[in-house]
């Protein structure tokens, strides 16, 4: 049998502002499953845009219907009453959202929002919790301004999706100023109840840096430390890379812009070499380089706890972990397309633009 026909969910423009302003303080999910019905949505294609359940949206639909805005609120549970009202969650989320702290500072904390509303810090703490506000925390994010982002993107994200047949893709970069650490002390090892230890002062040994390429399809690096990262170590590694790479398969190179890549003695190299083909990512765009996420590993996995009496017992253990690496390699596999980064990149950009400050 076919499902009956849905009724018409028709809004006022005051339910609509009301609604809208919900969707960033309160009953988020519920005003946005309300304002996408309202837009003309089935309760399945509203259930697999919102990542809700069918039910949960005919629930909400159903009671909006009935009983419109007061549908939305929670119903009467049995127990204790509420000690703090709907209109006191509001004001802290309000507060929360469009406020500074008090006074001077930069941000609200628990005391100091229980002071400006009358309310206890346990229960500021619990409406944090409960709307995911963490008003301590901050993240740091950084705009490419390259004019050719655009193209770059759908260039670099195609290799990764697609890459060429008979040819291999290599993200490329150098660690550089790695140091050589050693404590002033040993090392505590780890014991029951208790992390291990080091002594928070070190002494500097020297640095290496190390170049590397990581195979976006089998996970395999080839990387070589070298002393300082000039355009001439940048050729040695070319070098090192086009002979342990067999001669039939062509090279895509993804590259950062840093100087040394695009120097006039690199590019005569790169002409006697035509199989190398580089293709640099945009600038402060250093995330499209699979790498950086190869480098993320070998810091926490290894640099970030080692000790080291010199650069060259740096560079031999730098080696072997390597080695140990290629035993078992592990891609690291792009998964989001150029259409999904460039949709996201813009919904960031529009909100910056809307937010007030």
């Amino acid at each position: 049998m076919p499902s009956p026909k849905l009724v018409p969910l028709v809004l006022t423009d005051d339910e609509r502002r009301t609604l809208t302003g919900w969707v960033r303080r309160r009953t988020t999910a519920r005003a946005q499953i309300v304002l996408a019905c309202a837009g003309g949505g089935s309760i399945a294609s509203v259930a697999a845009e919102l990542g809700v359940s069918r039910n949960m949206v005919s629930k909400w639909r159903s009671r909006f219907l009935r009983d419109r805005l007061e549908g939305l609120s929670d119903e009467p549970r049995p127990g204790r009453p509420r000690t703090v009202t709907d209109e006191q969650v509001e004001l802290v989320i309000t507060r929360t959202l469009e406020e500074r702290g008090p006074g001077q500072d930069t941000h609200w904390s628990t005391r100091s929002m229980a002071a400006a509303t009358g309310l206890s810090q346990t229960a500021v703490s619990r409406i944090w919790r409960a709307f995911g506000l963490k008003p301590h925390l901050v993240q740091t994010w950084k705009l490419s301004t390259d004019p050719k982002f655009i193209e770059k993107v759908r260039d670099i994200v195609g290799l990764y999706l697609d890459p060429p047949a008979k040819a291999l893709v290599l993200c490329v970069d150098e660690k550089s100023q790695i140091q050589a650490l050693n404590r002033t002390a040993p090392c505590l090892p780890i014991l029951p109840t208790t992390p291990a230890r080091r002594t928070h002062d070190y002494v500097r040994n020297g640095t290496t840096s190390l170049f590397a390429a990581f195979e976006t399809g089998s996970g395999s690096v080839i990387a070589q430390p070298y002393r300082q990262h000039r355009h001439q170590e940048f050729i040695r590694f070319l070098k090192l890379i086009d002979g342990a790479v067999p001669k039939d398969l062509d090279l895509h190179l993804v590259l950062d812009n840093y100087a040394t890549h695009k120097t006039p003695e690199v590019r005569k190299w790169l002409l006697r070499h035509p199989r190398f083909q580089l293709r640099f990512t945009p600038t402060s765009a250093s995330w499209m380089n699979l790498v950086e996420r190869w480098f993320a590993e070998l810091t926490r996995r290894k640099l970030r706890r080692s000790a080291h009496r010199s650069v060259t017992e740096l560079e031999a253990d730098l080696r072997r972990w390597t080695n140990e690496w290629n035993r078992n390699p592990r891609p690291f596999v792009w998964t989001k397309t150029a259409d999904e980064i460039l949709d996201t990149l813009a919904a960031y950009c529009q909100r910056i633009n809307n937010s007030g400050h």
